[in-house]
């Protein structure tokens, strides 16, 4: 599995409900098409962080590389639904990090 983990801080603090619906609302509808398998928002709890990570975390997973990418694809069109649900997210959020992680042991590895 491969985990693309993402650390936002919102524009507006305020925005918190909202921007969790447009969260929901942008990563299901890539999910509903099978451009992922899963996500989940997490929020900061007590303050409790690396420095430099934002409040809110974002973690989405994939099966494969090639299904990341398909979503990827699928946002980077800038069209139609998902760019107007996408857009809701972008909109709410400064301070954007990313990394990409995978399953360990891969289920590939030979021991």
């Amino acid at each position: 599995m491969n985990t693309y983990a993402i650390w936002v801080d919102l524009r507006d603090g305020r925005e918190d409900l909202a921007f969790s619906d447009a969260v929901q609302a942008f990563l299901g509808s890539l999910q509903s098409q099978g451009l992922l398998e899963s996500f989940t928002l997490e929020r900061r709890k007590f303050g409790f962080s690396p420095e430099g990570l934002g409040e809110f975390h974002i973690r989405i997973q994939t099966k494969t590389l090639d299904q990341l990418d398909q979503a990827f694809h699928e946002a980077a069109t800038r069209s139609g639904h998902t760019e107007a649900l996408h857009a809701e997210v972008f909109r709410r959020v400064v301070n954007f990090k990313s990394a990409l992680y995978r399953s360990f042991p891969d289920e590939v590895r030979v021991r």
